[in-house]
């Protein structure tokens, strides 16, 4: 692939620009600050083996969105990494029938692999590490915006990772954001692509900010910045 094109970066909002840039065949980081993108954060930093991120049902996400793939992916890298599956989902507060109801899509995937999940926990960012044991887990968040813009690109076919500026326990909202760029840096020269920093919403104004940020480190990395929306 040509130098220039897997320097490029674009910065974009929603499942539908996360949809875009996979067509484009960027890697894609979705920064959903409140909650989704923290919560696995703090996975990550919890010793979790794989973070993803689905679409709830019913999906709002004006683009294709197939939770059920994601299942599916979640139970096969479950089963070669001897790892039990954990579910986050919405709503933060209620009953646990409804957090079940809304990943009834990535369930259905799951179990058609003959996998369960080990728990349906609530998506509370860097809190969220007090409820879960995240060692050796595969965590998927099913969230309405995060989790639909991960799971839009992810089914087009683009790499998916997610990035937060949040504080964790442990670690300042610098160490965080630094570690999302690195994160980003080391699966574009990886895979040889342009990176898309995604908002999970445009209508998140500390999504929206926190993508600028992420977008300013990495240009200093050298990548050319080109802003949708």
């Amino acid at each position: 692939m040509r130098e220039g094109y897997r320097r490029l970066l674009t910065v974009t909002a929603d499942a539908s620009g996360a949809y875009m840039a996979a067509l484009a065949g960027q890697v894609v980081v979705i920064v959903d600050v409140i909650d989704m993108s923290t919560t696995l954060e703090v996975a990550l930093q919890n010793g979790a083996a794989l973070v993803l991120g689905a679409s709830p049902v019913p999906s709002r996400a004006p683009v294709p969105v197939n939770p059920a793939a994601v299942g599916r992916y979640a139970a096969d890298a479950a089963a070669k990494l001897g790892a039990e599956v954990v579910v986050i989902a919405e709503p933060r507060v209620g009953k646990v029938e409804e957090r079940q109801e809304r990943s009834s899509g990535l369930l259905k995937g799951l179990r058609s692999a003959g996998i369960r999940e080990a728990g349906i926990y609530p998506n509370l960012g860097a809190e969220t590490g007090k409820l879960v044991d995240f060692r050796n887990k595969v965590v998927v968040a099913v969230t309405d915006c995060g989790g639909a813009a991960f799971d839009a690109a992810f089914n087009a076919g683009a790499p998916v990772i997610t990035g937060t500026v949040a504080r964790t326990p442990g670690c300042t909202g610098w160490e965080n954001a630094r570690s999302a760029v690195e994160r980003a840096l080391r699966l574009a020269e990886k895979e040889g692509r342009g990176i898309a920093i995604v908002a999970s919403s445009g209508k998140s104004a500390e999504d929206v900010l926190a993508t600028h940020y992420l977008a300013e480190r990495l240009r200093e990395s050298g990548f050319c910045c080109h802003v949708i929306g």
